[in-house]
């Protein structure tokens, strides 16, 4: 039943009667009972229809109408018929149902007329006043322009009864507290009046009308539309909203459905947009194609309907657009295109597409505007959007603010594809500089990972695995301070310094030195705009060698690796952290540590442990936690392979467990949905030589006693089983030996040493001068040793030491 308002003067009333969409009455009033006489409970369930007088017409309601008013004549209870003139409001927002009302009585309002004429002389605009019961006693012309409605028909009603909609119920709200509390309000609210088939803005003064005696005796109700501020603000508030919700991520299909969901439903009922294919060069984009078609990719569109089933063309998907198609119109001629009649203006299009053609009937499409997507002279794409279910055609408001929104969605499109252009560039480069393999060696096996951050520019980042001589190998990891090209770029420049400093067999804190004086000169360069680049980067260099199964490393403020020995749990070695690279003058200090045969190493960068979800240590233990976990299910016998502990006795097979623990460690500690800075892993297990592959003789400076070398190093060649390398092999320690015992000083050594591809023969003595090829003119007795050695070895060199100098060259044992 709907609510009685009880009228303080007892004249006018309000006959209410609610019927469903089905033309059923639901609710009652008392009211409606006086006048025509049917209780409640007898009018209530019954068809509408039946209280027509029999042969009444009633005109039916137009299509999407929200408001109907006419005299109608009833049927009273007892029988004779009552003409009366109805109002009724159409509320989807309750079932679709209507609310039917008519004033019952005259508004007994004493002072009318004073209050008409103080309320009319100073009504700026449409004016209504209303009594102590908020039932209207009068409007003006204004008023009764905006209400549709004459006034000697509507007099006696409140304000919800005379909107139908929660907006009237909000104004007659507001009205009884001005009658309770004798302050005026202004009430703002967007609605539909009269026949309009649009909203209005409007702006509802509220303020109360007093008597001589200061009593407040009724409301003066002034409206003012404000639908152009109103809109004005609209527009301002969709462009800020604009600019925050578009372009948050440089990544093209993001911002462009970003677009589309701004638009959907502020401007548009459906938005799609479609983007021209980047340069297959990876050049900048040109301008707008010379003529159509077009062939565009679809990259968003958003509808006011879940799914989208408006869309023609799902994401992904490419379309070609003809001539005369809105899309290729725009993009050709540069400028936005509205079709106010869709069906009509785009005839020639939709004729030679007879699917768009149902969708444009099918949905009820009636204006459409094509938007071109450019910025900074290219051209990207075109937006397009429709309209079907908002009744109003695109204005050129509109246009505006559409083409404002899309100019912003064109520079972050813009944006977000140089982005790309310069990681992919910057990615190609770095990995270009990368090993793409690491170089099998007898001292370890390896394995490693490299990551760039997803979400910002490519990294410095860098690894390398360096075979040296004596079996010995250097692992390093490092880190160059900045992201993109400049940033791989002089990872590259560093990368290929250790390389170098490396192949001379520099200590680890020797080299960081070398290193760190590169750096300085790197920051001290100017670039083209005659600005200094400062240069700043990290590194950790380590050198393992199998025979004494040692460890020498050193840092340059990069985490310390992690090492974990066979039956132990995973620590991190305790290493004097050193300054970064580039600050220059400090000093770097290495260590050593015995490293059992299986022990695995671990180095990374700081983009493995560092986030913004726990800190450092926490990453740190969870990444101890996960090399224990890779790494659980093998073991490695000494020299030999890596072995799964759970197959049989003569099943044992080689596994992968250093890339399953890389893999592993990865998917511990870094996110799914991308990470922030590179990552760069290196995993290696040692192996050791065992001492039957190595031979060590002191050699006495004596001439005579090389012939007795010679045959030292035959029979542990023949011991061996290297019979076909003893020819090489002696001549080469020959020639070492005898210009070690003429040039050298004592002690002298002799060392071979051999895995299953190499021997290699070291002579070591007490002096700090390194020899050097030099050509021998042909009255020379002497100085052909070394050239006829290099032409001999697959590789040979000099080494110092702490004791003096080692010269050494390694032969292949493999078959040529």
């Amino acid at each position: 039943m709907s609510p009685v308002h009880p009228s303080r003067s007892g004249g006018a009333a309000t006959a209410r009667a609610v019927v469903d969409e089905s033309g059923v009455l639901v609710q009652w009033n008392e009211h409606a009972r006086r006048l025509l006489g049917y209780e409640p409970g007898e009018a209530e369930g019954r068809p509408a229809a039946e209280l027509l007088v029999p042969g009444e017409a009633v005109p039916a309601p137009e299509e999407d109408c929200f408001r109907w008013s006419g005299t109608v004549g009833l049927r009273h209870r007892d029988g004779h018929a009552v003409r009366l003139w109805l109002l009724a409001h159409h509320r989807p927002e309750h079932g679709g149902e209507w609310l039917v009302v008519t004033p019952l009585g005259s508004c007994a309002c004493p002072d009318r007329e004073p209050l008409m004429r103080s309320a009319l002389e100073a009504a700026p605009c449409a004016l209504a006043v209303y009594d102590e019961d908020l039932r209207l006693c009068g409007v003006n012309e204004a008023m009764t322009g905006v209400l549709g409605l004459p006034e000697e028909n509507i007099r006696g009603l409140r304000p919800s009864e005379l909107s139908g909609r929660l907006e009237g119920e909000e104004i007659e709200r507001q009205a009884q507290e001005v009658l309770d509390c004798g302050r005026g309000r202004d009430v703002q609210t967007y609605m539909r009046s009269g026949g309009e088939d649009h909203a209005h803005a409007w702006l509802v003064r509220l303020a109360p009308l007093t008597d001589g005696g200061g009593r407040v005796r009724g409301v003066c109700m002034t409206a003012h539309d404000f639908s152009d501020q109103y809109l004005a603000r609209e527009r301002l508030q969709l462009v800020n909203e604009a600019s925050v919700r578009i372009g948050t991520a440089l990544d093209v299909t993001r911002t462009a459905q970003e677009l589309a969901d701004v638009c959907v439903p502020a401007l548009a009922d459906f938005v799609s947009v479609d983007l021209l294919d980047p340069p297959a060069d990876g050049s900048e984009p040109g301008p707008a194609p010379a003529a159509a078609p077009v062939t565009l990719r679809r990259a968003a569109h958003q509808s006011v309907t879940p799914g989208c089933p408006e869309a023609l063309v799902e994401p992904g998907q490419v379309g070609v657009y003809p001539d005369a198609s809105p899309q290729a119109d725009s993009l050709v001629t540069g400028r936005t295109i509205v079709a106010a009649d869709a069906a009509t203006s785009l005839t020639k299009w939709l004729d030679r597409d007879p699917a768009r053609r149902s969708w444009v009937h099918e949905f009820g499409v009636h204006s459409t505007m094509s938007v071109p997507i450019m910025a900074r002279g290219g051209t990207f794409g075109v937006a397009v959007l429709t309209r079907f279910r908002r009744p109003d055609p695109f204005t050129p408001d509109d246009v505006l603010l559409a083409e404002e929104i899309t100019a912003r969605a064109a520079v972050c499109i813009d944006n977000a594809r140089r982005f790309s252009r310069e990681r992919r560039t910057a990615l190609a480069l770095q990995r270009s500089l990368l090993p793409r393999t690491l170089p099998r060696t007898a001292a370890l096996d390896a394995a490693s990972r490299y990551l760039p951050a997803a979400r910002a520019g490519v990294g410095g980042d860098w690894f390398d695995l360096i075979p040296l001589s004596g079996m010995r190998v250097a692992m390093v990891v490092g880190d160059v301070v900045g992201r993109g090209i400049q940033a791989s770029a002089t990872m590259g420049r560093l990368r290929t310094a250790v390389q170098t400093l490396a192949d001379i067999d520099l200590a680890p804190d020797e080299l960081l030195t070398h290193l760190d004086d590169l750096v300085v000169r790197l920051s001290q360069e100017t670039g083209p705009d005659g600005a200094v680049g400062e240069v700043g980067a990290t590194c950790l260099y380590v050198v393992y060698d199998p025979v004494s199964r040692r460890c020498s490393l050193a840092r340059a403020g990069h985490p310390a690796p992690v090492v974990m020995p066979p039956d132990e749990p995973p620590r991190e070695i305790k290493l004097p952290s050193g300054p970064p690279l580039g600050l220059g003058g400090l000093p770097f200090e290495s260590a050593e540590v015995d490293l059992p045969v299986g022990t695995v190493l671990g180095l990374y960068t700081d983009g493995l442990v560092e986030g913004r979800d726990r800190d450092a240590d926490a990453s740190r233990r969870l990444l101890c936690s996960a090399l224990a976990a890779g790494t659980a299910a093998a073991t490695t016998p000494d020299a030999g392979p890596v072995v799964d502990v759970g197959q049989t006795a003569g099943a044992a097979q080689v596994t992968g467990s250093l890339d399953d623990a890389c893999d592993r460690i990865l998917q511990a500690l870094l996110p799914q949905c991308g990470i922030n800075d590179d990552v760069a892993l290196l995993l290696a297990r040692t192996h050791g030589l065992p001492a039957s592959q190595v031979a060590t003789w002191d050699i006495f400076a004596d001439p005579a006693l090389v012939a007795a070398m010679r045959r030292h190093v035959v029979g542990q060649l023949s011991a061996w089983n290297l019979n076909d390398s003893v020819f090489t092999a002696e001549l080469v320690v020959s020639e070492l030996a005898t210009n070690a015992i003429r040039y050298a000083d004592p002690p002298i050594r002799l060392r071979l040493i051999h895995d299953a591809t190499t021997l290699i023969c070291e002579v070591s003595d007490s002096s700090h001068t390194a020899p050097h090829l030099r050509r021998a003119r042909a009255y020379d007795e002497g100085g052909r040793g070394l050239l006829l050695v290099s032409q001999l070895t697959q590789r040979w060199g000099s080494r110092h030491t702490a004791e003096g100098k080692t010269i050494w060259a390694e032969l292949s044992l493999l078959d040529e």
